[in-house]
């Protein structure tokens, strides 16, 4: 199987390893000065790409995947007011497409854990929610894609919060909206918290990522399941056909 790296950061080094290790092969690496490799044969004949980039270069990269015809997994967040165009282009059969805020698998079970938490919140409003995100210093983007798709999926659970705010850390929040804090400091790869907060006790709730390898290790096995497929799916789409837990792995992140 010839998968190609789009983006050579920290992430495409560490993605380029672990496709190594599954004795795959790494077709090609596109990175910031190499984007005419887009129309070389080695990326045209890649059997799947993976893309983590920046959110300012990673809808051009998707739209070139789709013009080769090759399948993309994404993994860079902060392009989401892009995501109905990609979607309209997959559904009309002109692209492939497998996207994720976030490919750790842990995550993912944190994630179905916030919406059966949520679920069971809708009957004891008095517990008030909050969630925080910390990140390294090289993240752009803010809230985290992870927290955005986080809140996003507990405002439409929630009978109380419809909306979240991003707010300074200290800050509440109006009544009726879900406070979204942010932190950027060291190298952390990624802690996402939720709380439920009450008079008489705290519920909380914490993913802490040790390091980046699940996410590759995750987006690995994506485009794996990905190759020879047609459409626009999610994460949930691939751990729902592996784990045969049916909707479990569902979420909202995507914007319709």
């Amino acid at each position: 199987m010839k998968i190609a790296l789009i983006g050579y950061g920290r992430m495409g080094h560490l993605l380029e390893e672990v496709i190594k290790s599954r004795g795959l092969e790494v077709s090609c690496i596109i990175d910031v000065d190499d984007q005419e490799k887009f129309l070389s044969e080695a990326f045209c004949k890649s059997d799947v790409a993976i893309e983590f980039s920046t959110p300012a270069s990673a809808v051009d990269g998707i739209l070139r995947c789709f013009a080769a015809g090759v399948p993309v997994v994404v993994g860079t967040t902060g392009w989401d007011n892009s995501m109905p165009e990609i979607k309209a282009i997959c559904d009309k059969g002109k692209g492939t497409l497998l996207y994720s805020s976030n490919f750790s698998i842990g995550m993912n079970i944190f994630m179905a854990m916030n919406r059966y938490v949520t679920r069971i919140m809708n009957g004891f409003d008095t517990y008030t929610p909050a969630l925080s995100e910390v990140h390294h210093v090289h993240k752009l983007d803010h809230p985290s894609g992870t927290a955005v798709t986080l809140a996003n999926e507990l405002t439409s659970i929630s009978s109380r919060f419809k909306k979240w705010i991003e707010k300074e850390e200290g800050q509440k929040a109006e009544s009726g909206l879900l406070p979204v804090y942010h932190k950027r400091e060291g190298e952390v790869p990624g802690i996402h918290t939720i709380t439920w907060e009450s008079e008489v006790d705290s519920i909380i709730m914490t993913h802490d990522a040790k390091n980046r390898l699940g996410f590759a290790r995750g987006a690995v096995s994506a485009a794996q399941w990905l190759a020879g497929k047609k459409g626009f799916f999610t994460i949930g789409d691939f751990l729902s056909d592996v784990t045969g837990t049916g909707g479990i792995f569902n979420s909202n992140e995507i914007v319709s």
